[in-house]
């Protein structure tokens, strides 16, 4: 082997040679070794293997300690349980959402559900479980959901799937430009009052209505003061009774029927959706005529819901998470509202109670359950 004389440096003592000999003024080089000292040679043999075996290694290194190269990782806090089919329902909505986006679970973006049991005291574990695996974004269902996640971070975005009056409930300080960290849907507590004129239209005779809430929900307080106002106009007096774990729905009820209401109204709650079917039975053994806020009661006996889409809502909370991982700041996303409402009537409950259900209502109704 050899190089060019002309444009050939030898470093004299060190067998190595840079040949310059593609054409001057290039700039291109190449070292070429050859003959020189044995202990360059040996210096070499060790230079290559320094340089080779740690590439060797990384790849398995990196496959074990990153095994999501450029993926985003989304937090989903529920407050209901993984073994409950219409909460898997809402879960499998927000899914097939991102999947709309072009998200691709186990390759662009991973989901890490984290499920409370019907127990609002398990929230604040489960949110520092989040954050501990450095998620991108929380999903939050429901405000004491939202409430947990914002205690435990003012910094990651939380986006909300289905949230009572956010405003009302401190939770956010406008919803249009929502501040902080905080964002999503949102559902306004004026619900509350349209549910109140539809059981007065199924009772006209109506004038007790029992309401049943829960304290520990930041959401309930402004549905409750609705829920006066609309009372005061329709001429109704209101029973309100707190439960804040299902062990106190059972006593709620006996006092209703002490206190002799004539209906019902539940306040949307995720301690309350976890028990739809002990409810819905309670109402119907109490012979309480009955609203409620999600789909799920009229599926489980319970006689009217009105209420937002939870499956559009959750498919919607989508949106904002693509938004975010997109660069995005919560602050900056105003909240929005429903835009979609089921009236589902169950007609096989009503004959039960003995109720007539006015045809004006069931023309009006998306579903009726015969």
């Amino acid at each position: 082997m050899y190089a060019r004389a002309a444009y050939a440096e030898r470093w004299a003592d060190e067998g190595v040679y840079r040949d310059d000999s593609d054409a001057p003024g290039r700039h291109r080089s190449r070292w070429i070794v050859y003959g020189g000292s044995t202990s360059v040679r040996r210096a070499i043999v060790r230079l290559a293997i320094a340089v080779v075996l740690p590439l060797l290694a990384t790849p398995l290194d990196t496959a074990a300690a990153q095994p999501r190269e450029k993926g985003f990782r989304v937090g989903y806090l529920s407050p209901g349980s993984s073994s409950d089919p219409a909460r898997l329902r809402r879960f499998e909505a927000f899914r097939q959402g991102l999947r709309e986006l072009g998200y691709v679970e186990g390759q662009s973006i991973a989901i890490e559900p984290r499920w409370a049991e019907g127990n609002y005291d398990r929230y604040p574990a489960l949110a520092a479980d989040l954050i501990r695996l450095k998620v991108d974004v929380i999903v939050t269902v429901g405000g004491a959901a939202t409430q947990a996640a914002q205690q435990a971070t003012r910094t990651l975005p939380i986006v909300m799937s289905v949230v009572i009056d956010p405003l009302g409930g401190g939770l956010v300080p406008s919803l249009a430009r929502p501040g902080g960290n905080v964002t999503g849907l949102s559902v306004m507590a004026e619900l509350v009052g349209k549910q109140l004129e539809v059981l007065k239209e199924v009772v006209p005779k109506l004038s007790r209505v029992a309401v049943l809430w829960n304290p520990a929900n930041p959401g309930s307080a402004p549905q409750l003061r609705e829920a006066e106002v609309a009372a005061r106009t329709l001429a109704l007096r209101l029973q309100t009774l707190e439960a804040r774990v299902p062990q106190e729905i059972d006593s709620a009820f006996a006092a209703m029927t002490r206190e002799q209401a004539g209906g019902l109204v539940i306040l949307a709650d995720a301690i309350f959706t976890n028990q739809v079917r002990q409810i819905a039975e309670l109402a119907m053994k109490s012979r309480l005529p009955s609203i409620y806020g999600l789909r799920e009661y009229v599926e489980a006996g319970g006689l009217m819901v009105y209420s937002p889409n939870t499956l559009e809502l959750e498919r919607r909370a989508a949106t904002y998470v693509d938004k975010i991982l997109k660069g995005a700041k919560p602050a900056a996303l105003p909240i929005q509202q429903p835009t979609t409402f089921d009236f589902v009537i169950n007609l096989k409950t009503a004959k039960v109670l003995g109720l007539a259900i006015p045809r004006s209502l069931l023309l009006r109704a998306d579903q009726v359950i015969e």
